[in-house]
């Protein structure tokens, strides 16, 4: 039978962590703006040329990794640090073949 033995908490080992999630806010904020201008670059470019822009749609997939990275972070599901403590994360899901627009 396995136990689950409870972790022994230290005031200052939280009080970092408190600073690196600070931290990471700051970041997550900064990401949500980088995604929203990338969406709407998007759109642009697909209105204007009816194709979406290839790199611009593998490098969006690579911010939405290193977002969700961030969030399990800062949310207390992850303890590995994300970049820039860490290697750039590699993209979680290739992207589809090809988007849809019906």
């Amino acid at each position: 039978m396995n136990e689950i033995q409870p972790t022994v908490l230290s005031r200052k080992g939280i009080a970092v962590r408190l600073l690196y999630t600070f931290f990471f806010l700051i970041v997550f904020e900064i990401l949500k703006i980088i995604v929203q201008v990338t969406v709407v670059f998007q759109y642009i470019y697909l209105f204007i040329t009816k194709t979406y822009s290839e790199p611009l749609r593998r490098f969006a997939n690579k911010v939405s990794a290193y977002t969700y990275g961030v969030m399990r972070y800062i949310t207390l599901n992850e303890n590995g640090l994300p970049f820039p403590f860490s290697d750039f994360p590699k993209e979680a899901d290739p992207p589809e073949s090809e988007a849809h627009f019906e």
